[in-house]
């Protein structure tokens, strides 16, 4: 089963940041489908739209994968699902 998901990345810009994301991601079979990235006066700011393949790895697999990521970089790292974040920002 194919889930679009929402990753953001936001925090101190550093150098492996994207390196770091897309690693795990290529990892964890997750398509990239569109990216967004700024960097605000040494602020990194990063949104991802994405497909993951539960068939390679779970929602909660690369969460916990994200989660280690955040930690090793020092980053606020936060994957939703789409249908649940286009829900929670509805009008």
């Amino acid at each position: 089963m194919q889930i679009k998901t929402v990753l953001s990345v936001l925090g101190k810009d550093r150098k492996g940041i994207v390196a770091t994301v897309a690693t795990t991601l290529y990892e964890c079979g997750a398509n990239i489908d569109d990216i967004a990235q700024t960097i605000l006066d040494d602020v990194f700011s990063m949104t991802m739209l994405l497909t993951i393949d539960e068939s390679c790895c779970t929602f909660n697999q690369l969460q916990e994968r994200l989660a280690r990521d955040s930690q090793t970089l020092g980053l606020q790292i936060t994957l939703q699902r789409a249908d649940v974040f286009e829900f929670m920002h509805r009008v």
